[in-house]
């Protein structure tokens, strides 16, 4: 059987070097689409041990010329969709490039598929966001969507133009409605990151506290490294679908807090200071994913509880503090 080549959006976040690492571990060529920037985005595929190993290629997904020659030069028989402006918070500050990036980004990689490789399987990064004013207690593939961020309203749109495409033009599209997911390799603007990150300063006498928005929302928070291998799974279905991707368990910010504190042995209690400032101009309260389809169908189920996950994100995070 002869190998196969993937090509990976967003291959230098989190979910692409995950994605890397098991695809490089099954035998793929791997391709990411590399958008260049001044500061060092390759850590984390360094962090894996799969830098040397995978093959970046030049291009943005606002470019669509560049995609076009990233797909013609990677001859990729799959296409995962990770690259993204993904901060949710940042997605009030900057709407047009969420959308441009985030929304248009997604046409532009299906319409790349569709003019150079109509065969290629592609995979759509959807997000629990779309859900935002939830419409119901736990939230499915037929759940309907109310997106409360531009970031939500943009992958809101990628969404949408995955299943046009699937049923326009015949597409091997799927959407994984990933719910969150994180991991030491976590950017540190995330709350899960942002949590363990000071949990490590306030330890090790570098930090004095950790000013938080809505500590009471609930998430419901998976290891990234656990999810991708549901992306995987998605493309190697006869037929293409979308499909939750969640733990079907929701917890607070607060606890999640208690956990992290409680791993150094101190009190969140004594450090969270509840600044105004974070607070997002239209509030998630409640996030919760039923993964039965994904369970049924792929045979997919999440592996690491929360008490692991924010554990072993805290002792990354002491390791690389204290190496400062």
């Amino acid at each position: 059987m002869q190998n196969k080549t993937a090509l990976i959006t967003g291959i230098t976040g989190q979910d692409g070097a995950y994605l890397a690492k098991l695809l490089l571990d099954k035998g793929y060529e791997v391709f990411g689409l590399h958008a260049r920037r001044a500061t060092d985005t390759l850590w984390r595929l360094r962090h894996l041990g799969v830098e040397s190993s995978v093959k970046l290629l030049d291009g943005d997904l606002t470019d669509l010329s560049s995609l076009i020659r990233a797909m013609e030069k990677s001859q990729a028989s799959e296409v995962y969709n990770l690259g993204a402006q993904s901060f949710v918070g940042t997605s009030w500050e900057q709407p047009i490039l969420t959308t441009q990036v985030t929304g248009v980004g997604t046409l532009n990689v299906l319409e790349a598929i569709r003019i150079v490789n109509p065969k290629a399987r592609f995979y759509q990064a959807s997000t629990s966001e779309m859900f935002g004013l939830i419409q119901e207690s736990m939230q499915s593939e037929t759940t309907p969507f109310y997106p409360r961020s531009p970031y939500g309203v943009a992958k809101l749109y990628g969404h949408w133009m995955t299943v046009n495409y699937r049923e326009s033009f015949g597409l091997h599209a799927s959407s994984g409605i990933l719910f969150n997911h994180e991991s030491p390799l976590r950017g540190i603007e995330f709350v899960t990151r942002k949590v363990t990150d000071a949990v490590a300063r306030i330890k090790q006498g570098k930090q004095k506290e950790l000013r938080l928005g809505n500590i009471d929302a609930k998430r419901d928070w998976g290891f990234a490294g656990d999810y991708v291998e549901a992306m995987w799974l998605m493309l190697q279905q006869d037929k293409a679908d979308d499909y939750v991707i969640a733990t079907g368990l929701t917890t607070t910010v607060r606890d999640m807090c208690t956990i992290a504190f409680a791993h150094v042995g101190l009190k969140h209690e004594d450090y969270v200071v509840i600044d105004p400032l974070f607070y997002r101009p239209a509030e998630v309260e409640v996030l919760l994913g039923n993964p039965a389809k994904a369970k049924a169908k792929l045979g997919w189920v999440a592996k690491t509880d929360l008490a692991t996950l924010i554990t072993g994100m805290v002792d990354a995070d002491m390791v690389r503090v204290n190496k400062e």
